[in-house]
């Protein structure tokens, strides 16, 4: 069993270990920081929640030269608040060393982050385009910097983020070392890894059944009520310590936070058109327990790292079913149980097919005065009329209609089908 005493950090990173309570490292960890001590770069693919943040954040530490007053590394995050969670827990790292780390995002004073690089610091946390936007403006030298993170890679591609990166990357050393971490990695960013990354180490996390672990998957039929009133229903037959209802568009988290207030439920909303400091005001108000349901869009609330959500609803299911895993890895996070509601139609039947694929297990649940009540197997009525079908198929294919018709044929041959499937039906069964 390795530990981070493998390693042999320096003695300041070994208290900061020590004092944030790690034992031993996770899988990614371990497959990453040796990679990355030795500048080897590398790809490292796995779902958040897996402790990728100090797989890189821990080797980057080891490695600066605190006498070298230059940028050493530089670490972008698609959002905001990814960025300064990486920025919080860098700092937890090294704040008991002369070690200089700078953030920068946008929704903050451009010029009040030129000013700040009077200095430049070792090693850089940001968004792509406030720190392509500095490169620019030659208030940030990333030429010395040997090292470039690129977190939630797949969703920097998703939000257009890739050209800012590719930006800043192309006036980095010729022997950059690259470190992409993905949940998945799309067919249209291999170019763009491939520009900079000569044959590297891919790390591929098969995790997929950590994410079941300690999660409870309830599917809910909307039946012939409406989305709105269902979801209702549903919240008031739980009682969570958190929960975040996901919707697939700003408009529709919109509209149903409007209907819930409406309903006299508190909600938080998180999406893409908040101001920044709208933003930042709500992420507070979150963490200081002021709402007991959030309302979110998967780009928005993608790597935010909200503690203590005992429950993920899904108001709709995400088109990209990549974010359903996104969405339930919100619970049930160290070790602590949750739940995953989702609410569906008959047309989401396809989507649920292939969720399950995914190695989610699905009970489907009623909910009628304020209770759950288990509901038979979903397939269970497709399973018959498929049957049927088949039984169906049988009969046609030993009843053949007669060289010469007599009149009364088509009753003769009805007859003889209905026969034939009484006695399949009737063997079927036993068979059972």
């Amino acid at each position: 069993m390795s530990k981070y005493t493998d390693y042999d950090f320096k003695p300041f990173l070994r208290e900061a270990i020590a004092e944030l309570g790690f034992i031993e490292p996770t899988p990614i960890q371990k497959e990453m920081i040796p990679l990355i001590l030795k500048g080897k770069s590398a790809i490292g693919q796995a779902h958040t929640g897996t402790g990728k943040t100090h797989s890189f954040l821990l080797p980057i530490v080891q490695r600066i030269n605190e006498g070298k007053q230059e940028v050493q590394a530089i670490i972008t995050s698609p959002t905001r608040e990814l960025a300064q969670q990486i920025f919080d827990a860098l700092n937890q790292l090294i704040e008991n060393t002369s070690i200089q780390a700078k953030l920068f995002i946008g929704g903050t004073d451009k010029q009040r982050s030129i000013d700040k690089l009077k200095t430049q610091p070792q090693i850089v946390v940001g968004t792509p385009g406030r720190i392509r936007d500095l490169v620019k403006e030659n208030a940030l030298l990333v030429h010395t910097a040997p090292i470039l993170v690129v977190d939630e890679a797949d969703l920097a591609f998703d939000m257009g983020f890739i050209e800012e990166i590719d930006g800043f990357a192309s006036v980095m050393p010729e022997n950059l070392e690259m470190y992409v971490f993905s949940a998945t990695i799309p067919e249209k960013l291999k170019p763009f890894l491939k520009k900079y990354m000569e044959s590297p180490v891919h790390i591929h996390m098969n995790d997929k059944r950590p994410v079941a672990e300690g999660i409870d998957f309830i599917l809910v039929p909307v039946r012939s009520k409406s989305r709105n009133r269902r979801l209702k229903e549903v919240i008031e037959a739980i009682n969570p310590f958190l929960a975040v209802i996901f919707c697939n568009t700003r408009k529709n988290a919109e509209a149903v936070a409007a209907y819930l207030a409406e309903e006299g439920i508190r909600t938080g909303q998180i999406h893409g058109d908040l101001t920044p400091r709208d933003r930042k005001k709500m992420m507070k108000q979150i963490r200081d327990l002021e709402f007991q349901y959030i309302v979110a869009t998967d780009l928005a609330a993608r790597g935010i790292d909200i503690q203590g959500i005992s429950h993920v609803i899904n108001y709709e299911i995400p088109e990209d079913l990549e974010f359903f895993i996104h969405r339930v890895g919100r619970t049930a996070r160290a070790g602590n149980k949750g739940t995953a509601i989702t609410l569906f139609e008959p047309e989401d039947e396809d989507a649920v097919v292939r969720v399950e694929k995914m190695g989610i297990p699905f009970v489907q649940k009623d909910v009628k005065n304020g209770e759950w009540i288990e509901l038979k197997e979903r397939h269970a009525r497709q399973n018959r009329v498929k049957q049927e079908n088949e039984i169906d198929q049988i009969a046609k294919s030993r009843v053949r209609k007669p060289k010469k018709v007599k009149p009364g044929y088509k009753r003769a041959m009805k007859w003889e089908m209905d026969a034939i499937k009484k006695k399949e039906r009737r063997k079927r069964n036993r068979s059972k």
